[in-house]
């Protein structure tokens, strides 16, 4: 009998032991998170934040409802980054060339792009700062304004829930044989680089689809002294469905004139190789060693 006394107490002794090696749950410090895909909790509580923001307003509304119809902003956040070719071929005598795959992490407005011709030759944006790699690499346009320009144009109209952005009606109009609101957006002061930049969004009236923009490009890098381009008319046609989320396949850029009117049709896009990818780490944004980074506008 003593001895199984003794046993059961030498046991009682080792479980205490053990209980207290036992480390707290709330003093285990969770690992840090390293992916740029946000957590649910993070998505919900923004995207909520962003309706009630929007629904302020009627043209605010009508921007969310336009989300709504494209897959909606929790979809857009929840899926992560997005991968996509942006090939911008101006008419002759127009402009540059630009042909990228980019990955765009729209959570926190980071960019990185390959180029399609040398995929050697990187740039992005790190949420700060803008780079090219390698260092001497002659990229014959400036790629901070176009490291966030790509992004801007496939990311419509989610872009527009972000703060910062001012949104007000304008009368309706018919475009390519169908009715659609306008909703003119603007910035507020530094916001980005070029905060005088506006957009005008056609908005399907019976779909909420996002059918075209008009917009200008005040861009410091470019005018130096201020003003800004000749306002444009972008179209958004077609459809692919990626992730539940609907983008374009193409746009065509015209000439705005005065008269209200379309004119000289000077760029041809096309959006494809889409893809998200939810399991890129925040450093893939960082900038490589060996880039540049660039100091000024026009750098």
């Amino acid at each position: 009998m003593n001895r199984i006394l003794m046993f059961l107490t030498v046991i009682a002794i080792v479980s205490c032991n053990t209980q207290k090696q036992d480390i707290p749950s709330e003093t285990i410090e969770e690992a840090p998170y390293t992916l740029a895909k946000p957590k649910q909790e993070w998505v919900t509580e923004r995207a909520a934040a962003a309706k009630a923001r929007l629904w302020a307003s009627e043209a605010g509304k009508l921007v969310w409802q336009s989300i709504e119809y494209h897959g909606g902003l929790e979809k857009w956040w929840s899926n992560g980054p997005v991968y996509f070719r942006f090939n911008y071929q101006p008419k002759p005598g127009t402009g540059t060339p630009r042909d990228t795959y980019e990955t765009a992490d729209y959570w926190s407005s980071k960019t990185r792009h390959q180029r399609v011709s040398n995929q050697n030759e990187e740039y992005g944006w790190d949420g700060s700062q803008a780079w090219y790699y390698p260092a001497d690499a002659e990229i014959p346009y400036n790629t901070r304004f176009w490291a966030l320009t790509p992004y801007y144009f496939a990311g419509m109209p989610f872009v527009f829930a972000d703060e910062g952005v001012n949104l007000t009606m304008e009368e309706d109009i018919a475009f390519e044989g169908n009715t659609h609101h306008v909703v003119r957006v603007t910035f507020g002061e530094n916001v980005g680089d070029a905060p005088d930049d506006y957009y005008v969004l056609y908005i399907n009236t019976e779909t909420s689809r996002l059918a075209a923009i008009r917009y200008i490009v005040s861009y410091p890098g470019y005018f130096k002294d201020g003003g800004h381009s000749q306002e444009k008319l972008m179209t958004y046609e077609g459809e692919q469905v990626v992730n539940g989320i609907t983008f374009p396949e193409k746009h065509r850029t015209f000439m705005w004139e005065e008269d209200g009117e379309p004119g000289a049709y000077v760029t041809d896009i096309t959006l494809s190789d889409i893809e998200f990818r939810p399991n890129t780490d925040l450093s893939y944004f960082q900038r490589p060693e060996g880039s540049h980074t660039m100091q000024s506008l026009t750098d």
